[in-house]
Parts: C-alpha cells; structure tokens; sequence
C-alpha cells in the first residue's frame, strides 16, 4: 500500500554536504527526512520558489527528454529503505504503458516540483513505519 506524501520542508545548509528534505502525510501527521545532496536540494528549492535557469539544468532536461519521448511523467514512489538508504522510482506512462524509472528520490523530487501541480508523491507503508523507528 503507498502512502501520499508532500514535500513539506527543505533545509539547505552551505555548511554540511548533506541536506535534508522533509516528507510529511498528505491526509495525516506522519513526516520524515531524506538526506540529499547540494545540488538536488539547490534545484527542489528553484523549482519550488519558481525561480528560472538561464538554461535547463539536469532535472529540467529529464523532464523534457520524457516529454519528447511521447512520455508523460505520472508519479514517484519510494519504494524501499535498505542500510539508511532510500530507493525510488519515477513512474512514466506511455502508450498506455507504466515505466518504472529507477531514481535516486532526490533526483525523483527534483523532477516532481518541475510539474504545476507537483507529481504525486508516493511511499510504500512498509518504508514509513521502517523511517519512522
């Protein structure tokens, strides 16, 4: 069973190489953090602020590359927690067609907040009891 999550923080710190980005319930209380990088959290942030790049950046492209392919980008989901790290995937439907694009969930958040709205952001139930120990 997947659970519906929004992106309910970002905290980007200069200081740390790692930054944390905070996933919180849709129709509930439960949140957690996923550590991310500078560079993902920089561009979940531009997004987010809708702030333009002179040029595409990675996320931008990924977008665009689905779209020109005849894609259309449905949702993300976290899929599993293994050693602290989290697994996702990028659902893509195409000719009536899902394609399950294998992502870091950085890079899969990164492309949900280029979409107005947002892609749906999914986690399996078993990954959030796993986060939330």
């Amino acid at each position: 069973m997947y659970v519906p999550m929004r992106l309910a923080r970002i905290v980007i710190s200069e200081l740390n190489e790692q930054q944390v980005v905070f996933l919180r319930e849709v129709e509930g209380e439960r949140s957690f953090p996923i550590l991310i990088g500078l560079f993902e959290a920089s561009s979940i942030d531009r997004s987010v602020r809708g702030a333009e790049s002179p040029r595409p950046l990675t996320h931008d492209l990924l977008r665009e590359t689905i779209e020109a392919l005849g894609g259309t980008a449905d949702n993300i989901v976290i899929t599993r927690l293994e050693e602290h790290t989290y697994y996702a995937v990028i659902n893509v439907k195409k000719d009536g067609e899902t394609i399950a694009l294998d992502a870091r969930p950085s890079d899969a958040l990164a492309l949900s907040v280029q979409y107005d709205p947002h892609l749906p952001v999914l986690v399996d139930e078993d990954v959030l009891e796993e986060a939330l120990q």
